[in-house]
């Protein structure tokens, strides 16, 4: 038996998961119910660590708060960290509150499951101007990030969303979605009132390749439906479908339902033309970005945008036919996709924003892996894939963490009280799940006083989200 075996067989296996978000949740949740740890083979003892006061990750900070389905994976998320087998504390931050150092000292495995919160780069002339966003920092701001300023500059009339994943269409339906809508969501008041006051009339979302080609989901393609006045708003010449197309239409449930979908919207525009709704939304597709134009009576503005029109090349890509459109718009949302953030003391793969890794473990600059540290969700495979997608991510990083666990270098101070002891001496102020419970009743709690203040026929509210992170602490710890 290894020194590590010997050191660990008489105690529960201690290991921290960096980031509690879905896919950390489910790690967690993976090793506690391994068959290794239900047979009685080792005990296990896991701390979950997240950067936010809050848990739950991207649920909580990277999902429009109007999807329903996201409740009931809150719920699943709940149960697992409500067991009381797994210990949550919030508000410290790796690399800052807590090195790698720190964590070797503590844990014998270290799994990191930090995700990607920052937008992937669009390299064309005009996306430094004013006027010029990144979806993924919209998407904090709605969804109450705490870390991200409370104004948003919410003046355009006309908007471009450059995109065609369920980021794309959260960004735009949250732009031209009338604010009172979103009411019985969870955003919050200083959300609620810029969306109120928005002027914006016309958002266009533009992707490069065709209607057989989108990365959204059928739900969420529906969704957009379901926005009151507003129109939806489909152009003839984007649904020419290449070979490559018609099979996959022919061959994938997914793709003939959204093109259906899109078809039929594309048939019943007409029909409802007569009535115009207030807000409109536009679908295009092969359309490439250029540039974004500079507003010359206002230099450094946003005042439009050049595409270049795409055609299909027979495989389902795309090439392009050297001619250009150009949109008058007064803003511009990057909704390319998401970049993992490179981790202190861990190699990083810049081009795909990751932690390099095998399966799950972390590889060092040589391509070896670094004994007893993991990976698991995005930062482990890259920003694509849905949230239970992360399932099968922590199923195989926990599979090799089981298959090391004899071997991984042990801690030297394996007690569950010395990091919470470490954590004060520091003098950061760190919070619990039983101070979660409180800040979850505080929220439900002022759903409840706005319903009231409200009146009979006003919106009943179920919750609303503090941002602040100083208050989100102050009423966790109090």
């Amino acid at each position: 038996m290894s020194n590590s075996a010997e050191n660990t067989s008489k105690r529960p296996l201690r290991v921290a998961i960096v980031g509690a978000g879905p896919a950390g949740v489910y790690a967690a949740d993976i090793l506690t119910k391994s068959n290794e740890v239900k047979d009685g083979d080792f005990e296990v003892s896991i701390d979950l660590f997240e950067a936010y006061p809050a848990p739950y990750g991207l649920i909580r900070y990277g999902v429009a708060p109007d999807h329903p389905r996201i409740k009931g994976i809150v719920n699943a998320l709940h149960k697992v960290l409500d067991r009381g087998d797994i210990r949550f504390l919030g508000n410290v931050t790796y690399g800052r509150d807590l090195t790698l150092h720190d964590f070797r000292a503590f844990y014998d495995a270290v799994i990191f499951s930090t995700g990607a919160i920052k937008d992937a780069d669009l390299d064309i002339p005009g996306v430094g101007l004013q006027g010029s966003f990144g979806g993924a920092d919209f998407v904090s701001w709605y969804d109450g990030h705490p870390d991200v300023p409370r104004d948003w500059p919410l003046d355009a009339k006309e908007i471009a969303v450059i995109g065609n994943g369920n980021v794309a269409l959260d960004v735009a339906r949250m732009l031209v979605k009338h604010a009172d809508e979103l009411l019985v969501t969870e955003i919050p008041d200083n959300v609620y009132q810029a969306l109120k006051n928005s002027p914006v009339t016309d958002v266009h979302v533009f992707g490069r390749r065709g209607p057989a080609q989108v990365k959204f989901t059928p739900l969420e393609l529906r969704e957009l439906s379901h926005a009151k006045d507003v129109d939806i708003v489909l152009y003839p010449e984007d649904f020419e479908f290449d070979e490559a197309s018609d099979e996959a239409i022919r061959g994938n449930n997914q793709i003939r339902t959204m093109v259906t979908t899109l078809t039929n919207w594309l048939v019943e525009e007409h029909a409802e033309a007569e009535e115009p709704s207030s807000r409109r939304l536009h679908l295009h597709f092969l359309h490439s970005p250029v540039e974004i134009h500079d507003d010359p009576e206002h230099p450094g503005q946003v005042t439009g945008i050049k595409f270049e029109r795409m055609q299909l090349d027979g495989t389902g890509n795309v090439k392009g036919t050297g001619e250009f459109l150009d949109y008058p718009v007064q803003a511009v949302y990057r909704a390319i996709g998401y970049h993992g953030s490179p981790l202190d003391e861990l190699e990083y793969d810049a081009r795909r924003g990751v932690i390099p890794n095998e399966g799950g473990r972390v590889l060092d600059s040589d391509g070896n892996p670094v004994p007893g540290i993991y990976a698991t969700g995005w930062i482990k495979r890259g920003p694509v894939g849905l949230i239970g997608h992360t399932k099968g991510d922590a199923l195989e990083t926990i599979g090799f963490l089981l298959e090391d666990r004899l071997n991984l270098p042990p801690a030297q101070n394996p007690d569950p009280q010395a990091i919470i002891d470490l954590l004060e001496e520091r003098g950061i102020e760190y919070t619990t799940w039983e101070g979660w419970n409180k800040l979850d009743a505080r929220e439900l709690a002022l759903g409840t006083e706005w319903t009231a203040s409200a009146g009979a026929d006003g919106v009943a509210r179920e919750r609303i989200k503090v941002v602040p992170r100083e208050e989100m602490v102050r009423i966790s710890r109090g």
